[in-house]
């Protein structure tokens, strides 16, 4: 039970996560079979949805609006500041708690990577960052490809020419799915950083203490 209770929020959220890829996966294939219905096209079985362009595009496309937005809050947060904001480091903070690696590498429980020399402590100590942009960039790459799949093949079906996997990449279609999910996922962002200065969430780690004033930055 310690064990559950410690990993908890990890479980809770895949969970949730598991449950909304598992209803969109069947939702899109009904709609996708009632779509080939009124075209007199051959129905999909469920399996080969999960592996269609169609599917493969409209899960990547929001996953990849998801990991730009995480990536460029890390990257944000470690460069600019919200005075008042949970989500912010306090400006007025004069010793930076990254400062100096090579001494803090001796700490116990400190990561052994960071004993392996300086191009490795640079390289781990911007890793969260790094991830997540290639992550991004993973999920651009995969939605764009299977969005130029379904364009493909609509093209076909009515009679046009197919674009190219690389004609399609300056196509207004695949910057229309892509913006629509970034704009979004960056006001979102921004509405929990004002957000946070004034409201509270007990017990969160996202938020500042309930009785912390609206000038206190950092949660």
């Amino acid at each position: 039970m310690r064990r559950l209770r410690d990993n908890g929020l990890t479980i809770a959220l895949l969970l949730l996560f598991g449950g909304s890829i598992l209803g969109q996966w069947v939702a899109g294939w009904h709609v996708a079979n009632d779509d080939a219905v009124r075209h007199g096209q051959p129905l999909m079985s469920l399996s080969g949805y999960a592996f269609s362009a169609e599917f493969l595009s409209s899960v990547f496309e929001n996953w990849e609006s998801e990991f730009l937005q995480m990536s460029a809050y890390v990257v944000l947060t470690a460069m600019m500041f919200q005075r008042g904001s949970a989500e912010s480091r306090d400006p007025d903070e004069s010793d930076p708690r990254d400062d100096h690696l090579e001494l803090q590498a001796d700490k116990p429980g400190a990561p052994s990577i960071l004993r392996w020399g300086p191009v490795w402590r640079a390289i781990y100590a911007r890793s969260l960052g790094i991830s997540l942009a290639l992550l991004f960039i993973a999920s651009f790459v995969i939605h764009w490809t299977q969005s130029a799949r379904v364009a493909a093949e609509d093209a076909l079906a009515h009679g046009e020419a197919a674009p190219t996997t690389l004609s399609y990449l300056f196509d207004a279609q695949l910057w229309f799915e892509s913006l629509q999910n970034w704009q979004s996922e960056f006001l979102s962002t921004a509405v929990l950083v004002v957000l946070s200065i004034f409201l509270r969430q007990r017990e969160s780690p996202e938020s500042k203490p309930v009785a912390a004033s609206h000038a206190q930055t950092g949660a």
